[in-house]
């Protein structure tokens, strides 16, 4: 498990959400998996590594590849949703899933996470930041 998804995981967990399954295979006969998953609702996480440092994810073969898995998701009525490891450590990842999960309506930009949910601290857990109304 890689350093973005370890903090996932414990983010989850530390704000209440139901645990995610981790490695979820999604379609039988193929060696597709999730990073995280909430099979009861049908939604997947990912938490692409590399990405500002050419990895995988964004070189020709294994973003095909990716591209194919996302889709056959789709097909399938699996909603997935992909966030780089610097979401995570920023607590935007958790947030989002905490506001898909929870139904706490939309938003249209990240800054709307920003403004007062959950962000890692530096020891790499979670803690509560109330929004301020004034």
């Amino acid at each position: 498990m890689s350093e973005g998804e370890e903090l996932f995981l414990r983010q989850c967990i530390g704000i209440g959400l139901p645990k995610p399954e981790r490695e979820h295979m999604f379609l039988a006969g193929r060696r597709f998996r999730f990073d995280f998953a909430w099979t009861d609702v049908r939604l997947g996480v990912e938490v692409e590594g590399g990405v500002f440092s050419k990895g995988r994810h964004t070189r020709g073969v294994g973003y095909s590849k990716d591209l194919e898995k996302y889709n056959l998701a789709a097909m399938h009525g699996w909603t997935v949703y992909r966030f780089t490891t610097q979401d995570v450590k920023s607590g935007i990842a958790v947030g989002f899933m905490d506001i898909i999960i929870n139904k706490k309506g939309v938003i249209t930009s990240y800054d709307d996470i920003g403004g007062g949910s959950v962000f890692a601290n530096t020891d790499n857990t979670t803690k509560q930041k109330a929004k301020d109304k004034a």
